[in-house]
């Protein structure tokens, strides 16, 4: 079976933790444990976020006296998808002796009239002051919102239409590799019409919208969404909730989840399962096994009819 595992972006990094490099690589193990069970038995193509790396480079990009503007968040992404992929590539070759391992550095093509340029609205990097947040709007171009009690940058956040990389993706699988890429949701750039010539953009590809087209164009079976809840529930966080452990598409729909946490999440599983027919299924890191093999998580699949 083909599986395309889309690694949540606390998977290196958990909440509160300092954003250290010896944390995170000490972190890589409680991954490669839940990717290299399934890799003996199946296809698997990893896709991964960014979000805590992303924010901290863009932090000392701005901060960088020796720089005349702070690297674009194209340019960064990159730098993550390079430290990340470097991170598990290691860790997986030890753990999977013979196997052929590779991480890309993959880019995502978006639409250059996207609506979405218009409304920012990802938050990337550390909360300000409302006094230092406008100022360094102001000498930046940013835009910025209001995140709880503090302010943050925002940054457009358009749909992926394609990965460029797909194919070469396609024919490293056929050799038999393990695949790590589209972290953070690709690099995103646009094309110029007449041309084709790329431009990389102010932007960030939701990662799990990403990793369901990937799944998609590359004829994937099965598309894995870990994050650090054990499955999706209604009412999270409230007295009434409950756990999801069937759903249709349209029932992830219905369910209303909230963006900035479960709602892409669900939106990318119902979209995978819609255009495919194939299986999709969200749960925690430490069980991808026994969710792939239906024994946790929420399974997202076109009928829930037996027999």
């Amino acid at each position: 079976m083909r599986i395309v595992v889309a690694l949540g972006g606390n998977a290196l990094l958990h909440r509160g933790e300092r954003p250290d490099a010896a944390i995170q690589s000490a972190n890589i193990d409680r991954v490669v444990t839940a990717i290299a069970g399934l890799a003996l038995e199946h296809e698997i193509v990893v896709t991964h976020g960014n979000g805590p790396q992303i924010g901290l480079l863009a932090v000392e990009s701005t901060a960088d006296p020796a720089l005349r503007a702070p690297y674009p968040l194209d340019l960064l992404g990159a730098q993550t998808q390079g430290m990340i992929g470097s991170l598990l590539v290691r860790a997986l070759h030890d753990a999977l002796p013979g196997r052929q391992i590779a991480a890309l550095v993959t880019h995502t093509l978006v639409r250059a009239d996207d609506a979405a340029f218009g409304r920012p609205t990802k938050f990337v990097g550390q909360v300000y002051s409302r006094k230092i947040a406008h100022l360094l709007a102001r000498r930046h171009g940013w835009h910025i919102a209001k995140d709880g009690g503090a302010w943050r940058r925002v940054v457009p956040s358009p749909p992926p239409e394609r990965i460029l990389e797909t194919e070469t993706i396609h024919d490293l699988l056929g050799s038999g590799a393990l695949i790590i890429c589209a972290g953070g949701g690709g690099v995103p750039v646009t094309a110029d019409k007449d041309s084709g010539a790329l431009t990389g953009v102010e932007a960030v590809v939701d990662k799990d919208l990403t990793a369901a087209l990937l799944a998609e164009d590359l004829k994937a079976d099965f598309l894995l969404i870990l994050t650090d809840v054990p499955c999706v529930y209604t009412g999270y966080g409230t007295h009434d909730q409950q756990p999801v452990l069937d759903a249709t598409p349209d029932d992830l729909r219905r369910g209303g989840y909230p963006d900035g946490s479960m709602g892409p999440k669900a939106e990318a599983a119902a979209r995978f399962v819609e255009r495919t027919g194939g299986l999709a299924a969200i749960g925690a890191l430490d069980a991808a096994y026994e969710i792939v093999h239906g024994r946790s998580g929420t399974l997202v699949r076109l009928d829930l009819t037996v027999g």
